[in-house]
């Protein structure tokens, strides 16, 4: 009987340590400016800049290809340097290809990391970069991004509302116009289709109700829902009318959800979070209630099988 028990527990970690095929990799859960933020020494900055382990760095993700040894990155932060490294980590340059970089919309965190692909920075060629038609003409028609595309560091790939991008049979992107502040382009979320599981990834987003799409459909149609957690409740703003602030904060969020199955619930991940949402403290009391009503939140390094 001890025989059998040791065969057992050897071959344990073969049946458990198998990797999924896709998968999506968190690579920054902040909202544009990271945490800590410029400016802020207040105690909730002031604990991460005295204790570098605490920082986070702008929102992001990726997926990983293992069978086609292909990448995709999902925004292109200011913090790219250290996320590309994070991404090398797992998928490595060399051995795995950056075959696309897909564009939510033109606020500072989610396009300013393309500077790194530049002739000043790592020099790159013909990095395939996928956004709608207002933010590839931003691109196109202003510095520093203009230089980008003469030099022929990106190409630019355009995209079309509701229309899918297919690489293969094991991965379709598919962009989603949302009602955001649309200064510069347009906003988009973006539904991930991957072999076996769906993901829909909306880091920025106006209120829930001012989108033509339920964002209750979304996630019971979704396996993952990476969502708009920019603040976590009225209040969090000192000296500021929070109702005149578009974003859907995560009470409400809850809130609307809150009909839905236990394990549709689970599907939802909040992410992309203000220097100032207590989702970004471990042990916190927002942390625990997120969990006690049965969501998630996104943490760096999250991974997640499609």
């Amino acid at each position: 009987m001890f025989r059998y028990i040791l065969l057992f527990v050897f071959f344990l970690p073969t049946l458990s340590s198998a990797e999924p095929k896709v998968y999506i990799q968190v690579l920054g859960i902040t909202q544009d400016a990271g945490y800590p933020q410029a400016n802020c020494y207040q105690p909730h900055c002031m604990r991460a800049w005295e204790n570098p382990e605490l920082r986070r760095l702008t929102s992001s993700i990726a997926v990983v290809n293992t069978e086609t040894k292909n990448k995709y990155l999902f925004d292109a932060t200011p913090d790219i340097r250290e996320q590309l490294y994070q991404l090398n980590r797992s998928a490595p340059d060399g051995e795995f290809t950056l075959d696309g970089v897909f564009l939510t919309h033109a606020h500072i965190g989610h396009y300013t990391g393309l500077m790194h692909f530049g002739h000043e920075a790592s020099g790159s060629s013909n990095v395939p970069v996928y956004a709608m038609p207002r933010m590839l003409e931003f691109l196109s028609t202003n510095g520093p991004w203009d230089q980008l595309v003469r030099y022929l560091n990106i190409r630019l790939i355009p995209l079309s509302d509701g229309t899918s991008v297919s690489f293969d049979e094991s991965l379709r992107v598919t962009p989603l116009l949302v009602p955001h502040r649309d200064e510069y382009s347009e906003t988009v979320a973006f539904r991930i289709e991957g072999p076996e599981k769906t993901a829909v990834f909306v880091p920025d987003v106006d209120k829930w109700e001012r989108w033509d799409t339920s964002i209750r459909e979304i996630v019971r149609t979704s396996d993952y829902a990476l969502i708009d957690a920019t603040f976590f409740a009225d209040g969090e703003l000192p000296g500021r009318d929070m109702s005149k602030i578009s974003h859907p904060v995560v009470s409400e969020s809850m809130d609307l959800l809150e009909d839905l199955t236990d394990e549709e619930k689970s599907r939802v991940i909040f992410i992309h979070m203000n220097h100032t949402n207590p989702l970004l403290i471990d042990g916190s009391d927002a942390q625990a209630e997120v969990e006690r009503r049965g969501f998630r939140y996104a943490t760096e390094g999250m991974r997640l099988a499609l």
